[in-house]
């Protein structure tokens, strides 16, 4: 099948290279011209701007986007509106909020232009093991597509999940969800490390993969980064988060469903981002007020 990619960064560019070796014809566009001479010297098909992107396609034109969430998707939509045609078919893969694909959705609608939500999960592995892809949007659009997502997708590891939004809206949840278990693995490896035993970490990683009930794809991702620095001492505790996490937080609040876990693990990233606060010098200065316990300067 002929799709073109607009954006080839980490993930895109493995996702190109993933169709490629499956068969599919790529044309590729990206802001960043050596990555795109990099993966012309591996089958894809280079365009100099997102007009020659779309004059190198045969109709109906798939074109998928794979550009960080927000303005610029709502900027490469309005770019490419004049270039495409009725019947063609756009494809969000970003982490997108969902009310803004939605939106999206409606006014692609107008110009009969399909628009098509695709959660996608499986970071800078995919390449090797697939992605796994929340699709949402036209089922007949989907269906067009479905040999590209077909090929990204380990198997079993695509499904159209619903009308437009709803890929978006799994991936979403999804990764909410990783902000748990992230958090949960974090702090049980903390206080593996600060108890009164001198544990081999990467062992305890590696051994809670054989069979037991907290086995995962993220412990062996653990064993490796310990492997490569036991004590982490190479990395500085900060830690970002994309925005589906608050997304998440703020849809339990909509829809008041409680979700404890998630919200604490996001405030923890929060936490991990600042250092000798207000907050905490202030709770020194109560404690040193009321009971006149030691502060240190």
């Amino acid at each position: 099948m002929q799709i073109a990619f607009v954006g080839l960064g980490k993930m895109g560019a493995n996702m190109v290279r993933r169709l490629i070796r499956g068969g599919h014809e790529v044309v590729g566009y990206d802001m960043n011209a050596a990555t795109v001479s990099e993966l012309q010297n591996e089958d894809m098909i280079a365009a100099d701007g997102l007009a020659g992107l779309v004059k190198a396609l045969n109709r109906p034109r798939v074109v998928w986007m794979m550009v960080p969430a927000g303005k610029i998707v709502d900027e490469t939509i309005a770019s490419l509106i004049p270039l495409l045609d009725a019947e063609d078919i756009l494809i969000d893969g970003g982490n997108s909020r969902y009310t803004d694909t939605i939106e999206r959705e409606l006014k692609l609608r107008s110009k009969n232009i399909y628009y098509l939500d695709a959660g996608t999960s499986g970071g800078v592995w995919g390449l090797k093991v697939g992605y796994c892809l929340m699709v949402g949007g036209d089922k007949k659009a989907v269906d067009i597509v479905s040999p590209v997502f077909k090929t990204l997708a380990p198997e079993n590891g695509f499904l159209h999940v619903g009308p437009s939004g709803a890929g978006h809206y799994a991936k979403m949840i999804h990764n909410g969800i990783e902000y748990g278990i992230m958090q949960a693995y974090a702090e049980g490896f903390d206080l593996l490390e600060s108890s009164r035993f001198e544990f081999d970490l990467p062992s305890i990683s590696q051994l809670w993969n054989q069979g037991s009930v907290i086995r995962s794809w993220l412990l062996e991702l653990i064993a490796a980064a310990l492997k490569e620095d036991p004590k982490l001492e190479e990395l500085k505790g900060y830690v970002s988060d994309s925005g589906e996490g608050r997304w998440t937080v703020q849809e339990s609040i909509d829809l008041a469903v409680p979700a404890p876990v998630i919200t604490a693990s996001l405030q923890a990233r929060f936490r991990s981002r600042r250092e000798n606060t207000f907050s905490d010098r202030l709770l020194a200065a109560m404690r040193n007020q009321f009971g006149g316990h030691a502060v240190k300067k």
